[in-house]
C-alpha cells in the first residue's frame, strides 16, 4: 500500500497546481466563487464559500484514486458536493472525464462557455506534476484497499484562499492568516475501527520563486501496524521556561482563552486561520497544542493532518470527553461513523471539539488549564 501514498503525493500535487491556476486569473477566479447554502453551510461563518477549484479538486483526486484502486471507489469522501451552478442557473455535476478535452468541455458549461478558462483548468487536472519528491522509502503498508475509507478536503480555509492576502513566513514562527493557510487535506483511514492511518497535507503557496510564481510543500504521514513514518522530523522541544504554546481560533469562547492564557508564557497564545493549518503548526513544532472547544470542525479538516501527528507519536483527542475525564488520552477522535441524529455536513462533524498535540505531557498541561476554568 506504498503505492496508495505515492499516488496520494501526486494527486495533492496536481490539487495544487489547480489551486495556483484559479488564483492566477483574476477573471477566472470572480467566475469561480459561489456560496454554501443549506446543510451544506458551515454554521460557524456568516458566509461560507464554495469554489469550483474546491470541487473539481476532490472530484480529481476521486477520479484518480478510483482508478487506480477501484475497491476503495465506493470510500472516497469530501467535503462538497460535485454540483455546481453556472451563470445561466443550470447546475452541472462536475466529474472528471477520460481525456482533458472532454473535461475542457464539461468545465465550460460551468464557466459559461468561457473555453479558454476551461482549457486552462483541464490542463491543470490532466498534467502531470513536473515534479513532486514520492519517495517514502521501503513502507510496508499492512492492509489492503478494501479496508480503507478517505477523507478529502479540496481547500482548508477556503475563505483565506479567497481573499488571496500574501504573507511572508518567517521561520519559526506560526503566521496567523494569509494564502499559506489553504491547504489540500487527504486523509486514510481503517473503514472497521475509524482509525487514521495515512495522511498527506499539500500547502500549495508555501513560498516564491526568484520570478514570483508560487511553489508548494507537501508532508505526509503513515501511523499502522507497529509502523510510524513521517516527512515531518520531531521538532526539537520549546526553550525552557516558555510554557504552553496553544493555537487557538479567534472565535474561540472566552472561558477557554482566559483558562489558556494562565499556562501560557508571555506571547505564546496564538491565533489563526485554517483548521488543517493549525494542527500543521502542532505537527511542526510551532505550537504544542491546538484547542478548539465547539464542533466547528469535520472529519474532513482533521483526519490527513491526524494520522501525522500519531505517526510522531501525538494524537487528536475529543474536547468535551477530555476536559474533566482523568484519562485525556483516551477519546481519539475516529473517521468512519456519521452522528445518525444530524443532517447534511453535521452528520461528519467533530461534534465534540478537539486537541490536538504532539507531547503527551502538554497536552495533559492543557487539559489541567482547561479543568481549572470550563465552562
Amino acid at each position: 500500500m506504498a503505492a496508495l501514498l505515492t499516488l496520494l503525493l501526486r494527486v495533492a500535487e496536481k490539487a495544487a497546481t489547480v489551486a495556483r491556476v484559479c488564483r492566477q486569473e483574476a477573471p477566472l477566479f470572480q467566475l469561480l466563487v459561489q456560496e454554501k447554502t443549506g446543510d451544506d453551510k458551515n454554521k460557524k461563518f456568516v458566509q461560507d464559500f464554495k469554489t469550483l477549484a474546491d470541487v473539481v479538486i476532490q472530484e480529481m483526486i476521486r477520479h484518480y484514486v478510483g482508478a487506480e484502486f477501484p475497491e476503495m471507489s465506493g470510500f472516497i469522501q469530501g467535503e462538497e458536493s460535485n454540483k455546481f451552478e453556472n451563470g445561466l442557473g443550470e447546475s452541472v455535476v462536475v466529474t472528471v472525464c477520460a481525456t482533458e478535452t472532454e473535461t475542457a468541455a464539461l468545465l465550460a458549461t460551468v464557466l459559461d462557455g468561457d473555453s479558454t478558462a476551461a482549457s486552462l483548468l483541464a490542463k491543470a487536472i490532466h498534467q502531470d506534476p513536473a515534479s513532486v519528491d514520492t519517495d517514502t522509502g521501503d513502507l510496508i503498508i499492512p492492509h489492503s484497499p478494501s479496508e480503507l475509507g478517505i477523507w478529502i478536503d479540496p481547500i482548508d480555509a477556503t475563505s483565506q484562499y479567497i481573499e488571496g492576502r500574501e504573507e511572508v513566513l518567517e521561520e519559526g514562527r506560526l503566521s496567523p492568516s494569509g494564502l499559506h493557510c489553504a491547504l489540500v487535506l487527504i486523509g486514510v483511514y481503517l473503514r472497521s475501527t475509524g482509525e487514521p492511518i495515512m495522511g498527506v497535507i499539500n500547502q500549495p503557496f508555501n513560498s516564491k520563486d526568484p520570478s514570483g510564481c508560487w511553489k508548494g510543500k507537501h508532508f505526509w504521514g503513515v501511523s499502522c501496524g507497529g509502523v510510524n513514518a513521517c516527512s515531518v522530523s520531531l521538532p526539537a522541544s520549546a526553550p525552557g521556561g516558555v510554557g504552553l504554546r496553544a493555537v487557538l481560533s479567534s472565535s474561540e469562547k472566552p472561558a477557554v482563552k482566559q483558562a489558556l492564557a494562565l499556562r501560557c508564557g508571555p506571547d505564546q497564545l496564538t491565533y489563526a486561520s485554517g483548521a488543517g493549518y493549525k494542527i500543521l503548526c502542532v505537527i511542526v513544532g510551532l505550537a504544542d497544542v491546538y484547542v478548539l472547544s465547539e464542533g466547528s470542525t469535520f472529519k474532513w479538516d482533521s483526519c490527513a493532518p491526524h494520522a501525522l501527528l500519531r505517526a510522531l507519536g501525538g494524537g487528536i483527542v475529543d474536547y468535551t470527553e477530555s476536559v474533566g475525564s482523568a484519562e485525556p488520552r483516551g477519546a481519539q477522535l475516529t473517521y468512519h461513523r456519521p452522528h445518525t441524529q444530524s443532517k447534511g455536513a453535521d452528520c461528519w462533524a467533530n461534534q465534540g471539539g478537539l486537541v490536538a498535540y504532539l507531547d503527551c505531557k502538554m497536552l495533559s498541561t492543557a487539559i489541567e488549564a482547561l479543568n481549572g476554568n470550563n465552562q
